[in-house]
């Protein structure tokens, strides 16, 4: 089946910022992530199909080309035989004078050999050249989404590439949001006895219902009981890696944040941010009587104004 335009697979005019793109990606990758669909190979395909439309129009090089209509929608060359000139291949340095032109893939190489005979490929390699010919393979891009907590903590996946094909990737505790793993050797073929190009892949982390990361800092919002909060105590408390214990003071309110140490995720070197928890009181869903009633006979005996600050009181207006 034909490649669709990438515009139309995200969504998005063909004037659309870099930003208006990396949104209309996570959103559908989100929603078609076969992770997320288990079994559905229609959200599979479309899933994979967003992930090589964003390919292509998250770099900007190979948008450009997109619209110039030098590359069709899968990203492969068109043929632009109109626009070849000599000079695009003679203007090297001395002794390698002749060059790959820009956007040139490797297998065009063959085809201009064959086009010219066996003295041109000579040339490039044998004594009247002056020099081997090598050229490194190219880059080739991908995206892959991964679990909040295995951006965290580090993990290793398989990247589907094509069809009976498939990339297994390491990723790195800590991990960021955007950041590009380089994987060498994973590209594409080099010519001439030219290295092979490297598999660039961006990390696109998935939200967690739980936590928030700010940097190398993890965020936590706690619900807490009301015997929790105004007597204190030691309770359990989720972590990236996993339950601690924390001791909540006596006569804490909804939006205190207390830290947890080297609980956060990791840094360069070793180290880890820390991890902070900020308090809300829970009270029970279904009300509970006797509270009610000892309140009801404690408030007179003990007011007090949390609006004060506010400018407000709580006397009748």
């Amino acid at each position: 089946m034909a490649a669709r335009n990438p515009y139309e697979v995200l969504g998005v005019a063909k004037d659309a910022s870099e930003e208006d793109i990396r949104r209309a990606f996570r959103r559908l990758a989100k929603k078609h992530h076969p992770d997320l669909n288990p079994g559905n190979k229609q959200a599979e395909a479309r899933f994979k199909e967003v992930n090589a439309a964003n390919e292509l129009l998250s770099d900007a090089a190979k948008r450009a080309r997109f619209d110039r209509g030098e590359i069709d929608e899968s990203g492969a060359e068109k043929p632009q035989y109109a626009h070849a000139n000599y000079r695009d291949f003679a203007e090297g340095a001395a002794g390698a004078r002749y060059h790959a032109a820009e956007g040139m893939e490797p297998g065009d190489l063959d085809d201009l050999f064959a086009f010219f005979g066996r003295g041109a490929r000579e040339g490039f390699g044998g004594a009247r050249g002056g020099a081997d010919f090598r050229m490194r393979g190219e880059d080739h891009r991908y995206v892959l989404t991964v679990d909040f907590l295995d951006a965290v903590n580090g993990a290793k996946r398989r990247l589907n590439l094509a069809p009976e094909k498939s990339l297994d990737v390491t990723i790195p505790p800590g991990v960021r949001d955007g950041q590009i793993l380089r994987l060498k050797g994973q590209g594409g073929d080099g010519v001439g006895g030219g290295e092979r190009g490297a598999a660039l892949i961006e990390i696109h982390v998935a939200p967690h219902p739980l936590f928030r990361r700010e940097g190398d800092d993890i965020y936590l919002e706690l619900p807490v009981t009301l015997a929790e909060a105004a007597l204190g105590g030691r309770i359990s408390v989720p972590t990236p890696a996993g339950e601690v214990t924390m001791t909540v003071p006596p006569n804490s309110n909804t939006g205190s944040r207390l830290r947890l140490k080297g609980k956060g995720a990791p840094k360069p070197g070793g180290a880890r941010g820390d991890q902070y928890v900020t308090l809300k009181v829970v009270l029970p869903e279904s009300g509970d009587k006797e509270l009610a009633e000892f309140l009801r006979q404690w408030a007179p005996k003990h007011p007090y104004d949390p609006r004060r600050a506010m400018g407000q009181t709580t006397g009748e207006p």
